[in-house]
């Protein structure tokens, strides 16, 4: 039997609130909440420190072994250290007790885009959505339409015209709503820039707001790996090979099972990839 949940939507959005230096200042006290714990974890989760998330979890756990958030965040750890098997059966059995987990959603449906099930992607990421923003935490929320708009993205470029026209509208369409809930949110950033890019010509490819976009992500978000990939993308389609072999090179070194810095260097495109200055 599962063990009783904290208040996750509260905790998520206090986890976008404080400072690391708070949270920690909670959890330093003789005897923290498991609410603090959560909250901590959460903070090292959004600063890319996996290692730090997974103690504040497995300290919950101590003491509440079914604990559906801490279990999530074990998951989660795992599944940003490539581990999408234990990851997956994990938020599979969590799920299955609180269908209306939102964290739980979206981590299943990073695993299904990875898996390059890009239509169940946005089937899970839809599931967020369809909670409605008082049933999710923000960033939760938003995360949904930056995933719903990416599987649409690439369920477009497999697509053939109609499905580039119809699925590249969704794609604008959910990061636009991003865009007036939270208008300097990496998610919209990283989305929109990766938007200018991938789009065909004939649809509105544009090089120098691809660039501006994905350098303000990178701004705002120096750990994210994605990003890196995405622009140096765009230099290579403006023919500087150096600055494009610098960033492949750079999101490798930030995360060196990348799959989408893998997929560039090996050039296997599953993720889309291009030759130079051309599709």
């Amino acid at each position: 039997m599962l063990g009783q949940p904290l208040d996750w939507i509260v905790l998520h959005n206090r986890a976008d609130e404080i400072t690391l230096d708070e949270a920690r200042e909670q959890v330093e006290q003789d005897l923290p909440s498991l609410s603090d714990l959560y909250v901590l974890g959460l903070i090292h989760l959004n600063r890319g420190e996996p290692s730090e998330a997974r103690d504040k979890f497995q300290r919950i756990l101590a003491v509440d072994p079914d604990n559906r958030q801490a279990r999530w965040g074990m998951a989660e750890v795992a599944r940003r250290g490539h581990d999408y098997v234990g990851s997956r059966q994990t938020l599979e059995e969590i799920i299955s007790h609180d269908p209306g987990f939102a964290p739980d959603l979206i981590s299943l449906a990073y695993l299904e885009y990875i898996n390059q099930d890009f239509k169940k992607a946005a089937e899970v990421s839809a599931r967020v959505i369809n909670l409605g923003r008082d049933k999710v935490d923000q960033s939760n929320y938003l995360r949904a339409h930056g995933l719903y708009a990416a599987a649409k993205g690439m369920i477009a470029h497999y697509g053939g015209l109609f499905s580039k026209a119809v699925n590249g509208a969704a794609v604008l369409r959910h990061l636009n709503i991003i865009r007036r809930i939270a208008p300097g949110s990496p998610i919209v950033n990283f989305g929109l820039g990766s938007y200018y890019l991938l789009i065909p010509p004939l649809f509105g490819r544009d090089l120098d707001k691809a660039r501006h976009f994905l350098e303000r992500t990178i701004a705002a978000d120096p750990r994210f790996s994605d990003p890196y990939v995405r622009l140096a993308q765009v230099y290579r389609l403006k023919g500087n090979q150096t600055k494009y072999r610098e960033l492949v090179e750079k999101a490798l070194g930030l995360d060196p099972k990348n799959e989408l810095a893998l997929d560039v260097k090996n050039r296997t495109c599953r993720f889309i990839c291009f030759d130079d200055g051309t599709e």
